[in-house]
């Protein structure tokens, strides 16, 4: 269970408020939407990815104490799995219509022969 950030109760992970405070948890009261804080006073800004490359278009940037789009640059930095390495075909699965066809030509080649 999570706490929230305001009265430090806890808090199921998909409330949309605190039921102690009320503090809104999820933006625009859609429990899909994490609404990120910043902690003290801080800004989110200065440690979010789209601020350090300039792509942010959050009116509120510098000055931004929640955000919907935050992402920290140290967790951007971290490699991520790709697909490719979770799961990997076979050879012969990534082959398959050029053996089908390889063995249906071979059949009939030796239909004709016969």
């Amino acid at each position: 269970m999570a706490t929230c950030p305001k009265c430090h109760q806890p808090v199921t992970t998909n409330a949309v408020a605190c039921p102690s405070c009320g503090l809104e948890l999820k933006a625009h009261g859609h429990p899909g939407i994490d609404l990120h804080r910043a902690e003290g006073s801080a800004f989110l800004c200065n440690s979010c990815t789209y601020h350090q490359d300039d792509s942010c278009t959050f009116p509120k940037r510098p000055k931004a104490v929640t955000c919907t789009l935050y992402q920290d640059v140290a967790l951007a930095n971290e490699p991520r799995l790709k697909a490719a390495d979770i799961y990997t075909l076979p050879w012969w699965r990534k082959y398959l219509s050029w053996i089908f066809l390889g063995i249906t030509i071979l059949v009939s080649i030796l239909l004709v022969v016969l």
